[in-house]
């Protein structure tokens, strides 16, 4: 059995480790410096407290990062300098390229590097439906440790960026539109004709629509990050990088409904958006 050692259990993270928890691998996490929610989940996940990163990287054959995209290279460096020899997986959402210069980092410090990309929700259970894609030499390796779990766990190619460019592609439509219908509610509320738009699409789309945008309010404040990501996949073949940009700025408006524990109205959605520049 691995030991696996995971940074850090939030909402993903957690169900993650549990994930590899119900295979009999041994999950540690390092508590110190977390707060009580992160001390909750990672009860819930059964997860081995190991109280410190050193103690936690001393331990572990594989190392699986999962945090918001921005402190990505932070939580790579740190691992690294802390001489890790292991597998590494960055399992954020991240472009490729930035993935493959991750890669140079883990690598210099004597690790091995493993590409992965999350695409669904927490995966409690198999109904959940969500995958940990996995790319890289030693991908394979990180995929056995999830067989049979509620998490599956491909292993789609040897090359490093292969799963982070499946993950931005797949958010690139989920996220990005959600952004768009955002704007596109906020902009005919503007202009008074909000109504009216509701007419011609009709009850059903309207009302999906309504609950798709308030639904992902909770979590803006880690899609604006994820939006840059991707607009910086797309500008890294050469398309154009805009539209996400804005989808980002679109999230950044509604950063203030994190932790909501139930969705916000649609008019208080839009007046946020219109109003928070």
């Amino acid at each position: 059995m691995a030991c696996i050692g995971l940074i850090h259990p939030g909402a993903m993270g957690a169900s993650v480790g549990a994930a590899a928890r119900s295979n009999q691998h041994r999950v540690l996490w390092a508590s110190q410096g977390r707060s009580e929610d992160t001390l909750k989940r990672a009860a819930q996940a059964n997860l081995e407290d190991i109280e410190t990163l050193p103690e936690m990287v001393a331990a572990s054959d594989i190392v699986l990062s999962i945090c918001p995209p921005h402190a990505a290279e932070d939580v790579a460096r740190e691992v690294a300098g802390l001489g890790f020899s292991g597998i590494y997986v960055d399992g954020n959402a991240i472009s490729p390229d930035r993935t493959r210069s991750m890669q140079k980092i883990v690598e210099a410090a004597g690790a091995d590097y493993v590409d992965g990309g999350i695409i669904g929700g927490p995966a409690w259970t198999r109904e959940a439906g969500t995958s940990l894609y996995l790319s890289g030499p030693r991908a394979q390796e990180v995929s056995v440790c999830f067989d049979g779990s509620p998490l599956q766990a491909p292993a789609i190619s040897d090359r490093i960026g292969a799963a982070s460019a499946l993950k931005m592609g797949y958010a690139a439509y989920t996220k990005g539109t959600t952004a768009l219908l955002t704007a596109i509610l906020g902009m005919v509320e503007k202009e008074g004709v909000r109504a009216d738009l509701a007419r011609q699409w009709g009850d059903a789309f309207t009302n999906q629509t309504v609950r798709r945008v308030c639904s992902n309010t909770a979590k803006a404040w880690r899609f604006e990050g994820e939006m840059y990501e991707i607009a910086a996949t797309f500008e890294g073949v050469g398309l154009p990088g805009g539209f996400h940009q804005a989808a980002a700025n679109v999230y950044h408006r509604l950063a203030g409904f994190k932790d909501r524990d139930e969705p916000p109205a649609i008019d208080e959605v839009l007046e946020v958006l219109l109003n928070n520049k």
